[in-house]
Formats: C-alpha cells, structure tokens, sequence
C-alpha cells in the first residue's frame, strides 16, 4: 500500500514527538536540582566556573560541570517550602507533558498504519485533555496562591498564569478532536456493519 501524505506527515511529526518525549523524560530528574541553582544563585557561580579563562585541558566539560552542580543542589531544593513548591510544580507539569506526548505519538501512529478513525485515538486525546485541565487548574491554583501569600499583583505576570490559558486551549482542542474522533469511528463502525 502506498504511504499517503498524511502517514508521511504522521511519521515526521511521530519523530519530532519521540524527540520531544525522550527529552522531557531526561531532563525530569533535573528540575529540582536546576530549581534549587537558580534559588541560590548557582547560575552565576557556575557561569564564572566554566569560563574561558578558568577551563584547561584537564578539567572536564562544561556539561559534566553542570551535571555536578546540578545533582548538588538536588537535596538543597526540599528546604524551602517556595522552592519546593517550584520544584513539584515543575515536576508534576513535566509528567503531565509527558503523559500529552506519549498520548500524541498514539494517535500518531495510528494514523501512519492508517487506521486513524478509531476509538484508541478518542481515549488517547481525552487522557491529552485531562492532563492539559490538570496543568492548567493546578498554575490557577498556584497563581491566586502566590497573590494572596505575597499580597501583591506581580506574580500574574508570570508563566504560571500564562500556563492556564494555554493549557485551557490545548484542553478544549483536544476535547473536540477526541469528540470528532469517537464520531468517526462511530460512523465508520456502522459503515463496516452496513457493507
């Protein structure tokens, strides 16, 4: 059988998706500890430490370098209840992308055997839609938290609450596509039954 234009599509962006996914996974475990450099301004230690001027032939990459520095102040983040707070906000978003991403190569590759109209691809883009409600009820809730605890209107203008509309759109686009992809199937179903 011939691949159609939309298996061929299905297949690069399945590629782009996997990517996406293995990267989310690696860089999941690092959230705490990158939480926890930023708080304690470690960002600034290590940019003076990889320097030009300070890096010879014998010590180790910059990336080995940030990896050591990153894992310590993996146990430092937990002290402090902002960020914690930060940190398992960030991890929970993190596998709830995970989870969108895993659900999107599903109905990828569906679509690449050419079968896209079925009811798989309607439950995988309800599980899609959840975790986009879940992500964004959960930066509201931590958006009108850090109003009432700091007293003070900055904290809207950060990418908390740029995470709930987003992630609203992205629930009701996904709602709608597992809708239409219950009702193909549906009339698909009763296709096959009537031939």
């Amino acid at each position: 059988m011939e691949n159609s234009a939309a298996a061929k599509l299905a297949k690069i962006l399945n590629i782009l998706v996997t990517i996406a996914f293995v990267c989310n996974l690696l860089a999941l475990p690092l959230v705490p500890g990158l939480v926890g450099i930023a708080s304690e301004g470690g960002l600034r230690y290590f940019a003076d430490f990889v320097s030009p001027g300070n890096l010879s032939a014998g010590t180790p990459t910059a990336v080995t370098l940030f990896f050591v520095v990153c894992w310590q102040y993996l146990t430092r983040v937990w002290r402090t209840p902002h960020t914690a707070a930060i940190a398992a906000f960030l991890m929970f978003c993190g596998v709830c992308t995970a989870v969108i991403l895993w659900q999107a190569r599903r109905v990828l590759g569906t679509i690449r055997r050419g079968n896209p109209f079925c009811r798989d691809n309607a439950r995988s883009l309800k599980r899609a839609a959840v975790c986009c409600l879940v992500i964004a009820l959960v930066a509201l809730v931590r958006t009108i938290w850090a109003v009432i605890f700091y007293r003070s209107a900055i904290p809207v203008f950060t990418y908390n609450t740029l995470f709930v509309p987003v992630f609203l759109m992205g629930f009701l686009l996904c709602m709608v596509m597992s809708a239409l992809f219950r009702q193909a199937a549906e009339l698909k179903e009763e296709n096959d039954l009537t031939i």
